[in-house]
């Protein structure tokens, strides 16, 4: 680990951003150039002190989840993320696609809607990152580990899964789920994460077994979707991707037009925020 290296870089890449970069207001008057040391850390989930430690050259050596929340956080581009973790003692990831680190493309894009639901998946339906709205209208996807990161994996293992859609579309989406998998399969290769989840579920469900022996194939999302909410019901959104260039992640967005029941009903999400979720952990 380059301790110097590392706290000189961190501090370039705070001061080169600008809190407009991250769809975050101006403020009032900043005294120092870029994002303030607070603002980074609460971007990277982390406390204040242990970043300011870091960019102060004594902090301990991090760990490659708090290298992967910094550099989403900084926003660094490939060759950054992986100048960062070299110095920092690490091993970068291999593939963007087997790491946590989201694509900036989609990240500058995701800064700027806070008015809808948007987040951002890899090709194994793992939320990287979402925004407040997402979050209330999916919950929140950080607490989940291992093969429970992937969206597919919980669709076949956890049938509260699958209370967010209608009865009548859940076959469709089950078929859909699979049919994502096996192209990520197919261009990850079975030694891969993506095999380890084909395996994994092939073991634990039936019905996956089933829809996996079909050899359908595909990558894209339905352009409308209804979902249903405990508290506002069954809301009708149109969803848009947004895929990097090596497909291997996607911006999923909701909207609905305006004047409509389903924009009444995000308005009203807006509101509800994340209270249903804190309540049922009570």
């Amino acid at each position: 680990m380059d301790r110097t290296a590392l706290a000189d870089f961190l501090r370039r890449r705070r001061e080169a951003l600008r809190p407009e970069d991250l769809g975050l207001p101006p403020g009032a008057r900043r005294r120092t150039r870029g994002l303030r040391r607070e603002e980074v850390a609460s971007l990277a989930v982390m406390s204040t002190d242990y970043y300011t430690r870091l960019e102060q050259r004594r902090g301990p050596q991090p760990s490659e989840h708090m290298l992967a929340s910094l550099a989403r956080a900084l926003r660094l581009t490939d060759d950054e993320r992986t100048y960062l973790y070299r110095i920092a003692g690490h091993n970068a990831p291999v593939s963007l696609s087997a790491s946590p680190h989201v694509a900036p493309a989609l990240l500058r894009v995701l800064d700027r809607l806070d008015d809808t639901p948007a987040l951002v998946l890899t090709d194994l339906g793992e939320t990287l990152v979402q925004n407040r709205m997402a979050a209330a209208l999916f919950g929140d996807a950080s607490g989940h580990t291992g093969l429970a990161r992937s969206a597919i994996y919980r669709w076949f293992t956890d049938p509260a899964e699958r209370l967010i859609y209608p009865e009548a579309d859940r076959d469709r989406q089950s078929r859909a789920q699979v049919a994502n998998l096996r192209a990520a399969h197919g261009l990850r290769g079975p030694r891969s994460r993506a095999g380890e989840l084909v395996r994994a579920l092939q073991k634990a469900n039936e019905e996956f077994a089933e829809l996996w022996d079909r050899h359908e194939v595909a990558q894209r999302f339905e352009d409308h979707k209804t979902l249903i909410h405990p508290e506002l019901g069954a809301i009708e959104l149109d969803c848009q991707a947004l895929f990097t260039e090596d497909q291997s992640q996607t911006l999923l967005v909701l909207t609905a037009p305006p004047r409509t029941e389903g924009h009444e009903k995000l308005q009203l999400l807006a509101v509800l925020g994340l209270d249903r979720f804190a309540e049922a952990e009570r």
